[in-house]
């Protein structure tokens, strides 16, 4: 594959996966097995893993879309206006990956940069924008309509817009998901929250 007009080696692209697979499961095991209160530090100590594997593959956007995908979590478990410049963080690591390559992770930074836009406040106080997050999901979707992440973000979003029938339409393909290899806690994750919103999305609709 091309990246900035170099060709990356095999062994270069199986270093880059390896060390990303820690913060891959680091994540998922402080997002979805940890109780709340101990969200923040645990984020917090996983940046600084990050921060060593993005310094160790300078120019790489899989790392950087890693970094920013926690440093988001960590901005929800931080919560408040202090979260705020750890939100503006994760947005330039997105920013920073798209420029390197906007297809890493099958678009991964677009699921994850829609998102902040659709959970950061707007303007005066932070950047968050309805018309941005919608075209950010929507390109992640057009990169990856199978995905389990893209689909069950826009499935969220279209929620919070009152669109329940789009909402669960959506929602059924992320539940249909393929499973992806070494992501077996992240996807067993995501089917909870997928049933979360299923049952939230089932009330609105009346079923």
């Amino acid at each position: 594959m091309f990246w900035s007009g170099i060709l990356l080696s095999p062994l270069l692209w199986a270093d880059t996966l390896t060390d990303i697979a820690p913060l891959q499961h680091g994540w998922a095991q402080t997002n979805y097995s940890l109780a709340e209160d101990q969200r923040e530090k645990a984020f917090a100590a996983l940046v600084a893993q990050a921060d060593a594997v993005v310094a160790a593959h300078a120019g790489e956007a899989e790392p950087l879309i890693w970094r920013g995908i926690i440093k988001s979590s960590y901005a929800g478990a931080k919560g408040g206006l202090g979260a705020l410049s750890v939100a503006e963080s994760s947005k330039a690591d997105f920013e920073a990956a798209l420029a390197i390559n906007a297809q890493a992770l099958q678009g991964s930074a677009y699921t994850s940069l829609g998102v902040l836009y659709s959970k950061v406040p707007g303007w005066p106080i932070g950047f968050g924008s309805s018309k941005k997050a919608k075209q950010l999901l929507e390109k992640a979707l057009s990169i990856n309509p199978q995905g389990i992440d893209p689909n069950y973000f826009y499935a969220e979003f279209l929620y919070e817009k009152r669109d329940y029938q789009d909402a669960m339409r959506y929602l059924e393909l992320a539940k249909q998901a393929p499973a992806r290899v070494g992501r077996e806690d992240a996807d067993a994750g995501r089917q909870l929250d997928i049933a979360v919103l299923e049952a939230r999305l089932q009330k609105k609709l009346g079923k």
